[in-house]
């Protein structure tokens, strides 16, 4: 029996706007207007959708949003716990199993937020759950609880300020190519991120992603259906989400990680089975989309998913690697989250589609594989592998 495989055959998405710019429209709309583009984009029909996957507590309830996308059959429907944005690969992962084992056809893979309508996401609440351990300790958001692990990160390696601002800049110059990008018309300069406000040190304004309302939406098929569609066929060479040994919610929590991965995105042993699952090395990758919602992160992440050794991400990226006119390795190639919007990741997913497809603003040359990371430094996280046929 031929093995059913995943495929990325639809990509869509609402415009982006600073928080709270989207009045005309419920949250649940835009998100329901985000599934029927991709769906669209893949030259499929509502109805050949039976499937429906989220994460992180998703609002969109997929009961309804069946109902209004006019879907004649609901086969799957899933959302993965916690973790935040960390979960944004996690829910690829799940429509990819729902399609592998025959569960399920064709599955959108969504999320959408208009914080100017609900829950603010890093704003704090006192019945948040789980965050009573750190509350008293005056960690009251996620950049005061990640701004621990990467003080960490730059005690122990030659990590400096100025590493961080080029995980800034590079998101800045390539949304300042990409007309949806929220940033597409602000350039930034070094001497405008030093002069950056401290919002925890050491993470200044330009370090922390930007707060947007926005949605996005992918389409998961097999590749035999993705073959008669009118897209390029984007294979999902590999999916996984989890976490490591001890990590609970970490530090949206607890902050009681093991000590030799407190200072890391949680992800080293994830990368290892990521890799082996898509039958890559880190040096097979063309381009990455890293999560970006603080710059500390994204430098650890360059280590653990190996393309340096620990340590090295400061001098990688200080030798313009991550640039995308120069880089061996060019990242967030929309903007990422820190300069084109905030989706919690799916813009990311997104933008690695476009990277295989040939069709993003900031297009790195005969593009073939792509890593995609869900939020570092939670549990769960997730990561993607894809790959052009």
């Amino acid at each position: 029996m031929t093995r059913r495989k995943a495929c990325l055959v639809g990509v869509g998405q609402s415009e982006f706007t600073r928080w709270g710019g989207i009045k005309d429209r419920s949250q649940f709309q835009i998100t329901a207007q985000a599934i029927v583009s991709a769906i669209r984009d893949a030259g499929m029909q509502p109805a050949d959708v039976d499937g429906l996957a989220s994460f992180s507590d998703d609002a969109n309830s997929a009961p309804l949003m069946a109902v209004a996308l006019g879907l004649p059959k609901l086969r799957w429907s899933s959302m993965v716990w916690g973790g935040g944005g960390g979960g944004s690969m996690g829910g690829l992962a799940q429509a990819c199993a729902a399609v592998e084992s025959g569960q399920a056809e064709a599955v959108a893979v969504y999320r959408g937020l208009c914080q100017g309508q609900g829950r603010r996401f890093g704003k704090f609440s006192a019945v948040r759950p789980g965050a009573s351990f750190v509350n008293p300790f005056g960690l009251f958001s996620p950049p005061s609880m990640l701004a621990l692990l990467v003080r960490r990160f730059m005690h122990l390696y030659p990590i400096t300020e100025l590493h961080l601002a080029e995980v800034a800049l590079n998101a800045r110059a390539n949304a300042n190519r990409n007309p949806n990008a929220v940033m597409h018309d602000k350039p930034l300069t070094l001497e405008q991120y030093l002069d950056g406000r401290w919002i925890a040190e050491p993470l200044r304004l330009y370090d922390c992603c930007l707060e947007t309302d926005g949605a996005c939406a992918v389409v998961v098929t097999t590749r035999e259906r993705a073959a008669d569609l009118q897209q390029p066929v984007i294979e999902v060479l590999s999916s996984i989400h989890g976490g490591g040994p001890q990590w609970g919610h970490g530090p949206l929590a607890s902050h009681n990680m093991p000590d030799a991965d407190y200072a890391s995105t949680n992800g080293r042993g994830l990368a290892r089975d990521l890799y082996a699952a898509a039958g890559v090395a880190p040096a097979d990758i063309d381009v990455a989309q890293i999560y970006d919602h603080f710059s500390g992160l994204v430098l650890m992440a360059l280590e653990e998913y190996g393309f340096c050794g620990r340590g090295e991400s400061g001098a990688f990226v200080e030798s313009g690697a991550i640039r995308r006119d120069s880089g061996k390795l060019p990242i967030n190639t929309s903007g990422g989250q820190l300069s084109e919007a905030y989706v919690h990741g799916m813009n990311l997913l997104i933008e690695g589609v476009r990277q295989l497809r040939g069709t993003s603003t900031s297009q790195v040359p005969d593009a073939r594989v792509c890593l995609v990371t869900g939020g570092l430094g939670v549990s769960p996280t997730s990561a993607a592998i894809l790959g052009r046929v």
